[in-house]
């Protein structure tokens, strides 16, 4: 079972990706770090990140594709 990130954490993350110019790749990117630091210290990757990498793999897809 997946734990829940602290709103601390979350808050983070989303400040991060906000300075990022809504340019999803970077978004992407963050994400994917925050999940690879959860992942080398042992812990259990939570829900929020896991659903926020789903969507940005998306938006990327489609920026990609010209939509």
């Amino acid at each position: 079972m997946s734990q829940q990130m602290g709103s601390g954490e979350l808050a983070e993350l989303v400040h991060q990706m906000e300075q990022s110019e809504d340019d999803p790749r970077q978004c992407y990117a963050l994400v994917k770090e925050r999940i690879t630091e959860f992942r080398d210290s042992g812990r259990d990757i939570p829900d929020e990140l896991r659903r926020l990498e789903r969507r940005l793999m998306t938006e990327c897809m489609h920026a990609s594709q010209g939509r």
